[in-house]
């Protein structure tokens, strides 16, 4: 049994595999071949290009043993399980003839080569910014016996000129998953310009993932057409508003297929995953969303609830538009319309601003709140109690207002070691009417928590407890009884349900306050029909 334990001797199995047959070898590449270490046995060879004629990718599973998940990350590299590889594969091959395929971050050569074997007069190109990933798609290239056709890049996707084939090209693979801080700032400059030339909008704040969809629309011409897997998040998120932008425009979206984020399709990242398939070159009239539990699940990559685009343009959030979702009850309407959902207010700096119950300060001054989701779920249906809680230091905007000398003196000790804190420079306090002035809002009737892998809990109120940015408020628009109140939070704690909410990596799933907001509930006289 062979066993690869450096990069060293990775690079030696590339070489047994033949890397150095797929023409345009750089100097940095044959810097790793000049150090490969391993003496291999024909027999180990010929394990080796067996595993990867079967379809296996044992260079990359030793990539991913030899380097951790730690060390890959700068690079963004993430591997695909095989499932979705096949999944996507089998959408390409029933949606097109490419004479060429391009993998824009190839990795350790998975989807190259299973685009070749899908593809067998295609023209095969891969790039990759790493040599020792270049190096193993050279050598599984080589292994399959497709090395005649095939061109290997070192180098930026986003930098490279394709050039033009008389045919359709198809772009398939994993684009790296690299947070923005990681990005150069040379980089986002070529985001926000590339951007502007293709009348989209664009947000440093991008992942490299949204950086390479607009390279795709860079490189791609009419006719072509491409299948993505990536984080889910810019369904989402703002700077997701380039991917959704230009899949409704020339990148031509096809549709979106998310893996329930509990699975965790990328066992290397705890990230979420979509499949994103184009046609490029006309904006489509609608797009197939939907949700899969699992990547064994795919299936074909043709199903999907037909969203039409009107609705895609309007949302700000893609997610939700993957779930299937019934008419309204009768009888019942949106949580919006009987309350506003408030997030609780944001201190600034908990460290300094949330205090214990033996705080030192004057008792008008220190606000039993709301601190933690914990303390909501342990309140049950109700809180009723707040003598447990922590404080926080809500002070008036015009401290001339406390007129009690020994209040003031223990107030501006207080806030003199506030300020040598820095607590006033923080974005947070800079931008309040006063930096010491938390401004708590007043206490909601009904508490709610709002992330969790939970359903959310929602709480009553009668201690009058304030809350901070951890839980949402519920306040009614018009008054309500008490009796209604208590019907109210009964019934959204009873059957809310975490699907209704967005949910993220692992399984945390998140509740915003417009999207508490539309809740469904039943109208006042429906919850109070039984009391």
């Amino acid at each position: 049994m062979l066993t690869i334990a450096t990069t060293a001797e990775l690079a030696a199995v590339a070489a047994a595999m033949g890397a150095e047959e797929v023409g345009g070898l750089t100097e940095r590449e044959r810097a790793l071949l000049s150090g490969a270490a391993m003496s291999l046995t024909p027999s180990q060879v010929r394990q080796v290009r067996m595993k990867i004629l079967a379809g296996k990718d044992p260079l990359g599973e030793a990539y991913m043993r030899v380097r951790s998940a730690e060390e890959r990350r700068p690079l963004g590299q993430t591997y695909t399980p095989p499932a979705i590889v096949r999944a996507m594969m089998r959408w390409a091959a029933k949606n097109g003839e490419p004479v060429r395929v391009i993998d824009p971050g190839a990795g350790s050569g998975r989807f190259v080569v299973a685009a070749g074997r899908a593809f067998p007069l295609a023209r095969l190109v891969a790039a990759d910014i790493d040599p020792l990933a270049t190096l193993m798609t050279r050598a599984a290239i080589a292994a399959a016996g497709m090395a005649d056709r095939a061109s290997v890049v070192l180098g930026d996707y986003r930098a490279m000129d394709p050039g033009r084939v008389d045919g359709p090209t198809l772009f398939v693979g994993n684009p790296p998953y690299v947070r923005h801080h990681l990005i150069t700032p040379e980089w986002k400059r070529w985001l926000l310009e590339t951007a502007r030339r293709h009348d989209v909008e664009a947000s440093g704040l991008a992942g490299l993932h949204a950086h390479f969809f607009l390279a795709t629309a860079e490189h791609a011409r009419q006719g072509d057409y491409g299948v993505f897997i990536t984080s889910a998040e810019w369904l989402d998120v703002n700077y997701g508003k380039l991917i959704r932008q230009l899949l409704l425009a020339e990148l031509g979206g096809v549709g979106v297929h998310v893996i329930e984020p509990d699975a965790l399709p990328f066992a290397d990242a705890a990230t979420t995953g979509a499949i994103t398939a184009f046609k490029v070159g006309a904006e489509p009239a609608s797009m197939r969303l939907r949700r899969v539990k699992t990547a064994a699940d795919l299936g074909s990559l043709s199903r999907g609830r037909v969203v039409k685009r009107e609705r895609l343009v309007e949302a700000h959030r893609w997610t939700p538009l993957t779930r299937t979702r019934g008419r309204m009850p009768a009888g019942y309407i949106e949580l919006g319309e009987l309350c506003r959902v408030h997030r609780g207010a944001v201190t600034g700096s908990n460290r300094v601003w949330i205090v214990g119950r033996d705080a030192t300060l004057p008792a008008e001054y220190l606000t039993p709140t709301v601190t933690k989701a914990h303390e909501l779920f342990a309140a049950g249906a109700s809180l009723d109690d707040a003598s447990r809680l922590r404080r926080v230091v809500d002070l008036p905007v015009d401290l001339d207002e406390i007129e009690d000398p020994e209040a003031r003196r223990q107030l501006d000790v207080f806030l003199r070691a506030a300020k040598m804190a820095g607590v006033h420079e923080g974005y947070v306090a800079s931008q309040r009417k006063a930096w010491w002035s938390v401004g708590l809002r007043a206490p909601a009737p009904i508490l709610a928590t709002y992330m969790a892998r939970r359903p959310p809990a929602f709480v009553r109120n009668p201690a009058a407890a304030r809350h901070i940015n951890i839980a949402h408020g519920l306040y009614p628009r018009q008054e309500m009884s008490d009796a209604l109140l208590d019907k109210l939070a009964q019934m959204l704690s009873t059957s809310i349900t975490l699907e209704q909410g967005r949910t993220y990596a692992g399984g945390l799933t998140k509740f915003e306050p417009r999207e508490m907001e539309r809740l469904p509930v039943p109208q006042p006289d429906m919850l109070l029909a039984n009391v």
